[in-house]
This record gives structure tokens, C-alpha cells and sequence, in this order.
């Protein structure tokens, strides 16, 4: 059975310099946020094999960085719909993602993401914290079918439940 993870980005720096909305950095939380996220996925064994990420730069931060400290390793593709859109851009990047891939992560931004929970699950009301991740259980058979009630709503994780205990074990 194939696996979604939603992922909105980590805490951004306002007070940061940057040109445009796209390119505001994470702040210190955030970057501490997506590390520890990686680490809880993959301690979950939920690694995906498949990472799509907005454009902007706190969200491909987070992407890079879980990973990196997740140790995965899939590489994160870049998908511009996925800045600035709502759940139709994230169907639409999923439907592309490709085989054999049965886990795939999207890093990206709200209210997008708590709207694309429900719509991939038919309904309901889902709140998206910064780096919080969502597993949706994919109930057909293939990525291109993606659509409205086609998930399961698994598990909701935010980073404020893990501490650094939690990911390592007492010597």
C-alpha cells in the first residue's frame, strides 16, 4: 500500500533579510524542527523513498534537512506548483510521482496543506503546525489515480511532541 507524508515547513525567520515571501529562510526552530522530524520518520520507519518540495526556500530547507538527518535516501525534487496553489496542484504533483515509489513526502505550505488532507481523505478538518507531518494510507492502486477521498488520514505529528531524549537513547 502506497503512503503519503505531508509536511509543512519548518518556523520561517521574519526577521531575516530576504527579497520575497519565496525566499525567507528558517528561522533557528524551524531548522531545528525539520532535524528532528527526519530523525522521527525514520525512527517510525517512515522514510520515504520520493520527495517533492515547493520552490520556496523554507520549504526545500526542511526537505533537505530532513533528510539529511533522517539519512534518506531520496533526493528532493523541486515542484513549482506547489508554492503559491491549493490542493489541485498537490493532486497533480502526486499523479506524477513515479513508480515503484510507494512512500512519497511533500514539503510545502498552509493553508494548502491542511486543505489537501481534506480533500485526499472526503472531509473533515485537519490543522497543519510548522513541520508538522501527516500520513495518509493511499486506498487505490496507482499514483495517477490521486484524488478527492482516495486516503486514509494515518497519523498527525507535530515536532513539539519529541525531544532530543526521545531520539536518543540514554547511553
Amino acid at each position: 500500500m502506497n503512503e503519503i507524508i505531508l509536511m509543512r515547513h519548518g518556523k520561517s525567520d521574519w526577521g531575516a533579510p530576504f527579497d520575497n515571501d519565496a525566499a525567507r529562510p528558517l528561522a533557528a526552530r524551524g531548522r531545528h524542527a525539520a532535524v528532528t522530524m527526519g530523525k522521527v520518520l525514520t525512527a517510525a520507519g517512515r522514510a520515504p523513498d520520493f520527495i517533492l518540495s515547493s520552490p520556496a526556500v523554507r520549504a526545500h530547507s526542511t526537505a533537505e534537512m530532513a533528510a539529511d538527518a533522517g539519512g534518506w535516501r531520496a533526493d528532493v525534487h523541486v515542484v513549482d506548483s506547489l508554492y503559491g496553489s491549493g490542493p489541485a496542484a498537490v493532486l497533480g504533483a502526486l499523479r506524477t510521482v513515479p513508480e515503484p515509489s510507494r512512500r512519497v513526502l511533500l514539503v510545502g505550505h498552509e493553508p494548502t496543506w491542511s486543505e489537501s488532507v481534506r480533500v485526499l481523505i472526503g472531509g473533515g478538518e485537519v490543522r497543519m503546525p510548522t513541520a508538522a507531518a501527516a500520513g495518509l494510507e493511499v486506498l487505490v492502486g496507482s499514483w495517477a489515480a490521486i484524488g478527492p477521498a482516495t486516503c486514509r488520514l494515518r497519523w498527525l505529528l507535530p515536532p513539539r511532541l519529541f525531544t532530543d531524549g526521545d531520539l536518543h537513547p540514554p547511553p
